[in-house]
């Protein structure tokens, strides 16, 4: 099988609560800082870092896709960057119905695809699923040959959605978030499960930061490979991490473990 090789990159960083010009000025000058030269073929974005992990901002911040500000400078920095971007995500609106969305963009600015986030995190105090409508289906692209599955923060708690990316042909899986510090170990320990139980490259990336309510964004986002060793990580604050990937080694170690030829059809429980 031919060994297929992409040049990855993600960006942490803490939004500006409620105000997406702000936000759309401060990604454009951190991708200026911390790009310094290095190519990338895609750049993935954090979790509505358009507007930060407020919910009851999120309607005032809402675009329909045929007019949103925001797909359209997603669309000017992968023409720049000769990249394909995984957006984070944006407050979509549609007709009278509101999503956490994600946009796809190639590298010639076209927006070829949209992940809605399927799974909304209403528990702790906060209340997404009051304020916007959760995706029916995941979504994967096709990123220079690289399978590529979606999806948003709150999803990482299913893994039923990552296996079956793993059965669709997932190469690579890729989380966005705006996870809490106070659940530090959750996220470390459930975005490696996911590399490693379904040997995929998976990118880990959540927003840094201040919230309204005084808590903070974890802001430590990670890079995995297939057998859940980090290829990149920052652990605080704003910044780039890096990592080339490719098929080659990774379907090496499928092909010697074979663990998904495993899978029951079914698990049936008997209770005793």
């Amino acid at each position: 099988m031919e060994n297929i090789q992409i040049k990855t990159a993600a960006l942490q960083f803490e939004s500006v609560i409620g105000n997406v010009e702000a936000n759309h000025k401060k990604l454009l000058g951190l991708l200026d800082k911390n790009v310094k030269g290095r190519s990338f073929d895609l750049l993935v974005l954090p979790e509505v870092w358009t507007v930060g992990w407020e919910c009851s901002k999120f309607i005032n911040s809402a675009e329909e896709v045929s007019n949103s500000r925001t797909i359209n400078l997603l669309s000017d920095i992968a023409k720049k960057y000769s990249s394909y971007i995984l957006g984070g995500s944006f407050i979509e609106k549609d007709g009278t119905h509101y999503y956490n969305t994600c946009p796809v963009i190639s590298p010639e600015g076209k927006l070829i695809a949209k992940y809605r986030k399927n799974h909304l995190f209403s528990y702790y105090g906060c209340n997404e699923g009051s304020y916007v409508s959760s995706g029916e289906n995941p979504v994967m692209v096709n990123i220079k040959c690289f399978k590529t599955g979606i999806t948003i923060c709150y999803d990482i708690r299913f893994p039923e959605i990552y296996r079956a990316y793993r059965k669709a042909g997932a190469d690579l899986i890729v989380n966005m978030a705006a996870w809490p510090l106070g659940r530090k170990q959750h996220w470390l320990a459930l975005t490696r499960a996911r590399a490693v139980e379904n040997q995929v490259f998976f990118i880990a990336l959540t927003q840094s930061g201040l919230l309204a309510d005084g808590s903070y964004n974890l802001g430590h986002s990670l890079i995995y490979d297939y057998n859940g060793d980090i290829l990149d990580e920052i652990t605080d604050g704003d910044g780039l991490i890096f990592a080339n990937i490719s098929t080659e080694k990774m379907y090496e170690f499928r092909n010697k473990c074979t663990v998904l030829n495993d899978i029951h059809k079914n698990y049936e429980v008997k209770v005793c």
